[in-house]
């Protein structure tokens, strides 16, 4: 079975997240969500391991797991996937665990995909990836040094580095389900892609299928 793993921190943007992870369980994918702590959350339940992720919108998400490394690696996931949402967006990108994760993927034999979308694309330039084609929501593009070749597409897919992971990218909540729609479509295949997509009821003339 194919599995996705996808961060989640305080400040998570929700619909990025919930849309990432209801959409690839409907195409067959086992998804689990890891925590991503900042230090001591002035958020989270102290009732539940891990804590109440609280989104950029004040919604409440109990991720499945906290993240720990050991647990989260690419022999294990083919799919690393990271929200936007600005204050979960630093977190994880401040992260030495994440920054980490992301090289392991990044570098993995085994071809994986790394996917970022909104502010979680900030990760790429923490965690020091080679210059390649990349989006993020506007907001941050100005934090993308010279030698990424940013586009400013709904969703950007790129296979720049032979031998490394593909790194999909795209910019924000209203970009999310053909951001998850790509990231199926590139670990089942587009017959799946499309099978997820007929059942969803999308208005006549929607763009589901990649290049956006």
């Amino acid at each position: 079975m194919v599995k996705a793993l996808i961060l989640i921190a305080d400040g998570t943007e929700e619909m990025e997240f919930t849309i990432t992870y209801d959409t690839l369980v409907r195409a067959g994918i086992e998804c689990t969500s890891a925590f991503v702590p900042r230090g001591l959350s002035p958020y989270g339940s102290s009732d539940t391991s891990p804590p109440l992720a609280v989104c950029s919108r004040k919604v409440k998400i109990l991720p499945d797991v906290t993240l720990n490394p050991l647990d989260a690696g690419p022999e294990k996931y083919d799919a690393l996937i990271i929200p936007g949402g600005m204050g979960g967006a630093v977190t994880m990108a401040g992260s030495t665990e994440v920054q980490n994760l992301v090289h392991s993927y990044y570098n993995h034999p085994e071809k994986r995909i790394i996917g970022m979308i909104c502010a979680g694309s900030k990760v790429a330039i923490t965690a020091k990836l080679p210059g390649q084609p990349i989006t993020s929501h506007p907001s941050v593009q100005s934090e993308f040094p010279d030698h990424f070749d940013y586009k400013e597409q709904n969703v950007v897919v790129s296979d720049a580095v032979p031998g490394k992971a593909t790194l999909v990218t795209s910019r924000g909540p209203g970009t999310a389900f053909p951001f998850v729609f790509t990231l199926i479509e590139l670990l089942c295949g587009k017959e799946k892609r499309d099978e997820v997509v007929g059942p969803m009821i999308f208005p006549s003339g929607t763009a589901t299928g990649y290049p956006f």
